[in-house]
């Protein structure tokens, strides 16, 4: 055999080598068939499941404020760039910079993934430490819609509420409220709230709200508008963010819970 031959050969076996090698599924792939409808009604969520960074423009209407969201998925390392503060979660702190006056609400640690959450529903609910289970329809404010209880293994989230009720649309079967409790503050049967999904965008190939509106709920109508926010410049990457951008300052930042 000469060495032209021989090469064609090692060849032809590394092709059929790599070839027959098969990619393992992402776990996070394998979902109920009810919840893949939802799912699919908010476009190739698998883009979701490999991404690794997402970026997100949030303008709160109320007082026309504008945040900028940058977080790695698989650590959930967060920053918030506001107009008066820099946010950020290193994956054991919470920090704000200047210092804890320039951000007014009760806990910046329970701050920096409130946001994200909501606006990430529903694909953040196919991580591997969250459950999804249909349940009898439900009622809001005079509408029937299907429902689902999400629910998160304890230790593994630190989101805004350990429960999380699911609102779908009976014929689109996209995502239209999420009903929640904060129980962060540890109240232990705090006010239900909602959170209204509108005006979807397509952000190459997912489904995002432009807009979202927060209300207090009573029975199974709606009650006051708490917030309203919207939304622009959505970015999902297949590369990490750099490191760094997630670290506490060394001047103008502290720690804060």
């Amino acid at each position: 055999m000469n060495s032209l031959t021989k090469l064609v050969w090692t060849t032809l076996i590394t092709l059929l080598i790599v070839s027959c090698e098969e990619k393992k599924p992402d776990p996070r792939m394998e979902q109920s068939e009810d919840f893949k409808k939802v799912l699919d009604a908010h476009g190739d969520w698998s883009k979701w499941v490999d991404a690794k960074a997402f970026s997100f423009t949030m303008f709160h209407e109320t007082n026309l404020t504008q945040e900028n969201y940058f977080i790695n998925l698989h650590s959930r390392k967060v920053r918030i760039d506001g107009q008066f503060f820099q946010i950020g979660f290193d994956g054991e702190k919470a920090w704000i910079s200047p210092n804890r006056q320039a951000f007014g609400g009760p806990s910046v640690r329970f701050y920096h993934d409130f946001y994200f959450y909501f606006f990430s529903m529903p694909y953040i609910l196919t991580d591997l430490e969250a459950t999804v289970e249909k349940v009898e329809n439900r009622n809001l404010n005079g509408e029937n819609y299907l429902a689902f209880e999400a629910k998160f293994k304890q230790g593994h989230h630190s989101g805004p509420a350990n429960r999380y009720t699911l609102l779908v649309d009976t014929e689109t079967n996209q995502l239209e409220w999420v009903l929640y409790q904060v129980t962060y503050f540890g109240n232990t049967n705090p006010p239900l709230q909602a959170m209204k999904y509108e005006d979807y965008r397509n952000a190459n190939g997912l489904l995002f709200p432009r807009l979202m509106t927060g209300y207090s709920v009573v029975g199974d109508s709606l009650e006051r508008i708490r917030s309203q926010v919207s939304f622009a410049d959505v970015v999902l990457t297949e590369d990490e963010l750099d490191e760094e951008l997630f670290e506490m300052p060394e001047k103008l930042a502290v720690v804060a819970n």
